[in-house]
């Protein structure tokens, strides 16, 4: 049996959900999930420029797990500007 999630600490507020090419109708378009602790991942490291170990404790989570968050986040961001899909933040996933 797996042990229970931990509470995450998002501080990222957005005001825009989806991200799409333009030209494109959105339900012409395949979504990509990206999950709010991902988001938050991405802003710690890449917009604020802070190190893993203390964009980890940001969020109350082990250094691993801050990693393993963020490399699903930096995945599904490439994924959405490669392919031409729609990237969607859905503000109550944390997976």
């Amino acid at each position: 049996m797996s042990r229970p999630r931990k509470c995450r600490h998002i501080k990222c507020k957005i005001d825009a959900y989806y991200f799409k090419p333009r030209g494109i109708p959105l339900v012409d378009l395949e979504d990509v999930i990206l999950s709010s602790d991902e988001l938050e991942a991405i802003r710690l490291a890449d917009y604020e420029g802070l190190y893993h170990e203390k964009a980890a404790a940001e969020m109350q989570v082990s250094r691993a797990t801050f990693g393993r968050i963020l490399k699903q986040g930096r995945k599904k961001v490439a994924e959405a500007l490669i392919m031409g899909k729609a990237l969607k933040i859905d503000a109550r996933t944390n997976k």
